[in-house]
């Protein structure tokens, strides 16, 4: 297929139709909550993500333009502040009708190795990943109910962009590409609230803790785990961790559950 011209020059990917995004608004509370400047900012992204990435469902999963469009401008939620910098690299996204299987084996990421860089025998079932060069692959199943009444603490495909923004900078550390005094600040208060999490769970590994207890298995976890909590419970993570929900707002903009 031939490149397409505004390509080539520099222009815009054909536009979201105006009534296919105000459907869209009807259907999905996070794009709803944005105030209209920025959600035209999302049309624009979620156009640019539409041309430059393949989505492709898998075992035997259909998807129309309306599943298309709500993955899409989901996907270029936390780029709205951001930048399309976490776009380049990588060219698809694969829909699993449910969760699906992964064989470490066969294509174990970088953060699945063990400090001898052996992969992990064994598999278990997931609901999303990010490869570090490659795809997003995401459970549809979940996605959906979370486009359509948004969990407090989870959003499948704000998890995995957030794993892509950290990996800008070369590095799966939980700071993104940042200027240097605030990579200092964020790095600070992200590791001290990292801790104070792990410390909870070391004293009593079956306490209830203020958000996912998963965000403690590693601090690119941690990451986007909270930047699940920003879009869709911001107030939560403000009283667990305040320093971190001012970083995320500073780094995502105003969360679109801030204004409900």
């Amino acid at each position: 297929m031939a490149r397409p011209w505004w390509r080539f020059w520099g222009g815009d990917p054909p536009p979201v139709d105006p009534a296919a995004w105000q459907a869209l608004v009807r259907r999905a509370p996070l794009i709803a909550g944005l105030e209209p400047a920025r959600s035209e900012r999302l049309r624009r992204l979620t156009a640019r993500f539409l041309d430059g990435k393949a989505i492709t469902p898998v075992q035997g999963l259909e998807l129309d333009g309306a599943d298309r469009l709500a993955l899409a401008a989901h996907a270029c939620l936390p780029l709205l502040e951001a930048g399309t910098a976490a776009l380049r690299g990588w060219s698809q996204v694969i829909v699993h009708p449910g969760a699906f299987r992964v064989e470490h084996g066969r294509h174990g990421t970088p953060w699945e190795f063990d400090a001898l860089e052996v992969v992990h025998e064994g598999s278990e079932d997931r609901e999303g990943e990010s490869w570090e060069r490659g795809p997003l692959v995401l459970s549809w199943a979940d996605l959906a109910a979370e486009i359509a009444e948004p969990e407090p603490g989870y959003q499948l495909v704000v998890h995995e962009m957030a794993h892509k923004l950290d990996g800008v900078d070369g590095v799966m550390d939980g700071t993104p590409l940042l200027p240097r005094a605030w990579q200092r600040e964020w790095a600070r208060d992200f590791g001290a609230a990292f801790e104070a999490l792990n410390a909870l769970l070391d004293a009593d590994p079956e306490a209830e803790t203020p958000i996912d207890p998963y965000a403690a298995e590693a601090p690119e976890e941690f990451f986007a785990v909270c930047s699940e909590y920003h879009f869709t419970a911001p107030d939560l993570l403000r009283e667990a961790f305040p320093a971190v929900a001012a970083h995320l707002e500073r780094f995502y903009g105003p969360s679109p559950m801030a204004r409900r």
